[in-house]
């Protein structure tokens, strides 16, 4: 597994675990020891680690990449290059089975960088020759998230900044996890299939809706909306990447993505529901999340 210390890599690791797997899982500096772990010091540019990685394994369940760096050339580094490296050290591994989360951004290459990056690590999946199958997530929220944790602040306050009017689908983490696990053992359904799993919600949300859910799990009854025009968001983008440079938040190829009208999952493009189904009505596991965060003195 590679991405096991991140947001959606330590959720599946952990439910991987609970079902039995013994993982092999990239990191990038010292881990605490954990059964059902054994941790390789490495990273996806190091092919005398991956090679590690993959040995003697069933399955690679690949989720690392990156959300949010500088240039273009820093995408296509951290998410096709690095993907065509753990394709190389499943093949020489003898390993055919290949499960890759990608993004629903991989539909939009032209928007983004990131969308481009994304769609170009697809394409090399597809033509590696191996078992896989390509996992495109929306919006993931859950205990340990940081994307979307300052959205259940702006919340708690009673207000929320939104982007322009458009629909969105998301995912609780531990949903996301449950569907990657169950994939890993999956040869059949699944094989050269590409999924855009959700909360089961027809037509996903508005940016609004959801604002209001996320208020209401972090008890708040009413939430006060502001939209953000598309013009001053991706000129905020601009702004922030002058000013903080490699460190920029809001960069414009990220408000060009942000303010995209349509990241709701495709109708009929999920997991088969004999296969996987989503379980956990979304308010339990936004509410599930407040409860994480304020444990953790992050709310």
């Amino acid at each position: 597994m590679t991405g096991a210390t991140g947001f959606v890599g330590g959720a599946t690791m952990r439910r991987a675990v609970e079902q039995g797997w013994h993982v092999r899982a990239l990191t990038r500096r010292p881990q605490r020891e954990r059964e059902g772990i054994i941790w390789v010091e490495g990273a996806l540019d190091k092919p005398e680690a991956l090679a590690e990685l993959a040995a003697g394994s069933d399955v690679v369940l690949h989720i690392a990449g990156v959300v949010n760096v500088p240039t273009r050339a820093a995408f296509e580094a951290g998410n096709a290059t690095a993907t065509g490296n753990v394709i190389d050290a499943a093949r020489h591994a003898g390993v055919t089975r290949f499960v890759h989360v990608s993004s629903l951004a991989a539909r939009e290459p032209d928007l983004s960088n990131y969308g481009w990056s994304k769609a170009r690590a697809e394409t090399i999946v597809k033509a590696s020759g191996l078992d896989w199958t390509i996992v495109r997530p929306p919006a993931v929220f859950g205990p340990g998230d940081t994307e979307m944790l300052d959205i259940f602040r702006m919340a708690r306050r009673g207000i929320a900044l939104l982007p322009p009017a458009g629909r969105m689908s998301a995912i609780y983490v531990d949903e996301l996890a449950r569907l990657l696990v169950t994939l890993t053992a999956d040869r059949d359904t699944s094989i050269g299939a590409i999924y855009e799993p959700d909360d089961g919600k027809p037509g996903g949300w508005s940016h609004r809706s959801f604002a209001r859910a996320v208020g209401r799990a972090v008890g708040r009854s009413h939430v006060s909306t502001l939209t953000i025009p598309a013009t001053l968001l991706k000129a905020g983008g601009r702004i922030d990447k002058l000013v903080r440079r490699s460190r920029a938040k809001l960069t414009p190829d990220r408000a060009r993505y942000i303010a995209h009208p349509d990241w709701v999952a495709t109708d009929g493009a999920g997991p088969p529901p004999d296969l996987w189904r989503p379980e956990l009505d979304t308010g339990d596991a936004l509410a599930e999340t407040v409860r994480w965060y304020r444990r953790e003195n992050w709310l």
